[in-house]
């Protein structure tokens, strides 16, 4: 019997399990941490290497560990790294002193023994503990459950795009879906007006690549995406103290920056537009055919053609993992709001022993539940509470 089972081994779980472990509130031998990939943050290193993010968005003190200056003075004992691997007044982290960092905290906590390969398929309360059974048939029995999993398998397809896929399914693909990976095309249309899109323009234009970036609304210059005020008591205290989850989940849209970049990732992609490599045209598209083996993207205002789309659209909004979540909210009568996502305690509690981060959280975290200071704020939450 395990004290802990942690289900998703992103950010969110990583974090968590760090935490219960460097507070001492699980021995590694009695925790698990079960999720489809080989290893922790397998998933989020592929994701920010597809668009080759040099520097986080966050700023150096939004980590894994517990202690706050814990980055900075990891980057200040490395040989390998320097002061150039903080960026800007917010000293954003170089993605490759953040990664290492990462790699240090899961060696430290030795979280590699705690790893269970596999995809949960199904949760289930089992007297005073869970039973949680992969698609594997392996089976893992704890007192605790961490509901870690987020939205990262869930792009965002618009419906022009699903169509366009039906007819050729290698003609369009999104960025962050595991299964798509960019050909050689010479003539790439990113659809997107985010970080990722401005990302992913960047790095193929400086390969040379022909690329044409669509955006259906202007470029939103902001430095985070959403208000730093969300990270303190002030904003976080209103935000619990509204019993409406309803107005929390308003509050939540409201706040967050969708489909924003900070200034100097818009500056580099213009300077690629001045290189002749990158076109940007404010649009949204309609509709998309193919001829003559090329495809034709037809717009509010106008035509477009190409070889290959690469979608930067996001993710859906909706609830993560409710195939499996499901059964589990109507068999254990689990609270959740009109948007379908959980109601829970101070704790995170949703049911005795079952607790939520990340994107789960976010009607008690509140708008930066799905970042990396909001999963620091959910560990400290779940483990000051035991």
């Amino acid at each position: 019997m395990l004290d802990w089972i942690v289900i998703g081994g992103g950010i969110q779980g990583t974090t968590t399990a760090h935490f219960l472990v460097r507070m001492r509130k699980v021995p590694i031998e009695k925790l698990a941490i079960v999720d489809p990939h080989e290893a922790p943050l397998e998933n989020w290193h592929s994701c920010t290497e597809k668009i080759d993010m040099p520097f986080l968005r966050s700023p150096s003190v939004h980590h894994l560990d517990v202690e706050p200056f814990s980055l900075q003075k990891f980057v200040s004992k490395n040989r390998s790294l320097t002061k150039q691997d903080f960026y800007g007044r917010y000293k954003r982290p170089s993605l490759y002193a953040f990664s290492e960092h990462c790699g240090h905290l899961i060696r430290d906590s030795n979280l590699l023994q705690a790893w269970h390969k596999g995809r949960v398929v199904s949760l289930s309360r089992k007297k005073k503990h869970w039973m949680v059974i992969t698609e594997e048939g392996k089976k893992l029995e704890g007192l605790n459950v961490v509901l870690a999993i987020g939205v990262s398998e869930q792009t965002y397809w618009p419906e022009w795009a699903k169509l366009l896929k039906n007819k050729d399914a290698q003609s369009v693909g999104h960025i962050f879906d595991s299964s798509f990976s960019l050909n050689k095309s010479q003539e790439i249309t990113i659809i997107g007006g985010g970080i990722s899109a401005a990302h992913l323009a960047i790095k193929l234009s400086k390969q040379g690549r022909s690329v044409h970036l669509i955006t259906r609304h202007p470029f939103r210059i902001v430095d985070f995406d959403s208000d730093p005020a969300w990270l303190g008591p002030k904003n976080q205290l209103m935000f619990r103290e509204e019993a409406s989850y309803q107005k929390r989940r308003a509050f939540i849209t409201d706040a967050r920056h969708r489909g924003s970049m900070p200034r100097d990732i818009y500056i580099k992609l213009i300077e690629q537009t001045r290189k002749n490599n990158l076109t940007i045209s404010k649009d949204e598209i309609q509709e998309a055919n193919i001829k003559d083996k090329k495809i034709i993207l037809y717009g509010k205002t106008a035509q477009y053609e190409t070889e290959t789309i690469v979608l930067a659209t996001g993710f859906s909004s909706s609830l993560p993992g409710k195939e499996w979540l499901t059964p589990l909210i109507n068999k254990e009568n689990l609270q959740c709001s009109d948007c379908g996502y959980p109601i829970v305690s101070s704790s995170l509690q949703w049911s005795n022993n079952l607790y939520v981060v990340g994107a789960l959280a976010e009607l008690e975290i509140g708008p930066i539940s799905r970042n990396i200071s909001g999963a620091r704020q959910a560990a400290e939450q779940i483990v000051k509470s035991l």
